[in-house]
């Protein structure tokens, strides 16, 4: 796309060939429909839009938008570039190579010692550059030779080299919030550069349009021109005649499922299984299911949600239903015999095991304490009486020998100490009074009794 595309756009609103999102895209910061919070004064991408901030070196010279998509990275990095008077260079982290970031850094360098003109670099989703790609921004940056703009839709913790993003602003953009949506939909309804006002739209028609777009501005458009496409028939309303009218009917034909916003690759994957085992944890069945709905419908992998599912069994009900990690391992063992979309309901029973179940994290924390004294080096030796002894010489060397058989005292419970002797005393496994680890509790206590006895 050459430099102007996009400013062309809102700079000649008669140009009708464009789609409806192009058409509306804002020309200025004030423009812009959301992201209060990251677009006022003195804000980062204020500063950068300023004119006075070229040559400025207090002014930010790299930027990462950060945040899902269809909420105007793209948009505010050409905005930044027109409203300060910069040059406007664009790659694509899915088609360029290295050879291209040297190629567009070679000529900013020329305009800049030439021109005396900076150059805003844009690079749309930069998570997808290798790190050699992204090395080769870094002594650009430093110098200040562009000004860097990235867009990426994954966690820049993650997704940037640590030397590019400790030189970048990170700026966090979040999903378009319904009122948001609805101004843009009524915007674009009116404007000379959209609708031009030959079509009417009613609340619950912006409302189920707000519903399938899911906080992405250009989805919201996108449904819109649809939208309004089916209402005209495409036809240019004749003079006198009356406003078709958008309604929901309309909105739902033109988009026969609602696509959920769901990044397998991203932040969505996780926040969205985060919120999923955490709710099963919570145990709040209904918002698991929700949660388990949403990925469904995502097309995640049901094999992958049916492993989270059995590590949830384990770690959060552990021993006060330890039935129910067999539930989720046959669940899962179902699921890869099923498939999709049976799978579903094999998923929903196991989820509502879980998020229903007696919880005990007692066996998660038993783990973990034995790790970190392992790790720590509290190790010790086996006691001998405890050893094998399969041949002589390890019999002669004292190995097994003393060792109580359980089977043969009462309740077939030795009073024998197992742990090393550097460690004697230690307990690791402390049970809940919920579900079985109530009936639990009682009977290690006098166990433990028992086995430190000596008796």
């Amino acid at each position: 796309m050459s430099d102007n595309d996009l400013f062309d756009a809102a700079d000649v609103p008669e140009d009708m060939t464009r789609p409806l999102a192009v058409r509306m895209r804002p020309g200025t910061l004030d423009e812009v429909v959301g992201q209060r919070q990251v677009l006022g004064e003195g804000s980062p991408l204020r500063r950068l839009a300023n004119p006075a901030s070229k040559g400025s070196l207090a002014a930010p010279s790299s930027i990462i938008l950060f945040g899902p998509p269809g909420v105007g990275k793209t948009t505010l990095a050409y905005i930044v570039a027109k409203q300060s008077g910069r040059a406007f260079e664009e790659l694509s982290a899915v088609t360029s190579g290295v050879k291209d970031v040297r190629d567009v850094l070679a000529r900013a360098r020329q305009r800049l010692v030439s021109e005396g003109k900076e150059t805003v670099l844009f690079i749309d989703e930069v998570h997808r550059f290798s790190k050699s790609q992204q090395d080769a921004l870094l002594p650009s940056v430093e110098n200040r030779d562009v000004t860097f703009i990235a867009a990426t839709t994954e966690n820049p913790s993650f997704s940037v080299i640590k030397p590019l993003l400790s030189r970048s602003v990170v700026v966090k953009l979040e999903s378009l919030e319904p009122d948001d949506l609805k101004t843009l939909i009524t915007r674009a309804v009116d404007d000379k550069r959209g609708l031009k006002g030959e079509v009417k739209i009613g609340d619950d028609a912006i409302d189920e349009i707000i519903r399938l777009a899911g906080g992405d501005a250009r989805k919201t458009l996108t449904i819109l021109e649809a939208a309004a496409g089916a209402a005209t028939g495409d036809q240019q309303r004749k003079k006198g005649a009356r406003k078709p009218i958008i309604t929901p009917d309309i909105v739902s034909k033109v988009m026969d499922v609602a696509t959920v916003r769901y990044d397998k690759d991203g932040d969505d994957h996780y926040d969205v299984i985060s919120a999923f085992i955490k709710s099963m944890r919570g145990s709040d069945p209904d918002a698991a299911i929700h949660y388990l709905a949403r990925m469904l419908r995502a097309g995640e992998d049901p094999r992958f949600i049916a492993r989270r599912i059995m590590i949830a069994a384990a770690e959060e009900v552990g021993m006060a239903a330890p039935q129910i990690l067999q539930v989720t391992v046959a669940a899962a063992q179902a699921v890869a015999m099923i498939g999709m979309p049976e799978a579903r309901i094999i998923l929903a029973e196991a989820t509502i095991a879980v998020a229903t179940a007696p919880k005990s994290n007692a066996s998660y924390n038993a783990i973990n304490a034995a790790l970190a004294d392992v790790d720590a080096g509290l190790i010790g030796q086996v006691p001998l009486y405890l050893r094998n002894a399969p041949t002589k010489l390890m019999k002669e060397w004292g190995n097994h020998e003393g060792y109580k058989y359980a089977h043969d005292w009462p309740g077939a419970v030795a009073p024998q100490e197992y742990l090393p002797e550097e460690l004697r005393g230690r307990e690791y496994y402390h049970p809940n009074d919920r579900g079985y680890e109530h009936e639990v509790g009682p009977r290690l206590e006098k166990i433990r009794k028992i086995l430190h006895s000596g008796e």
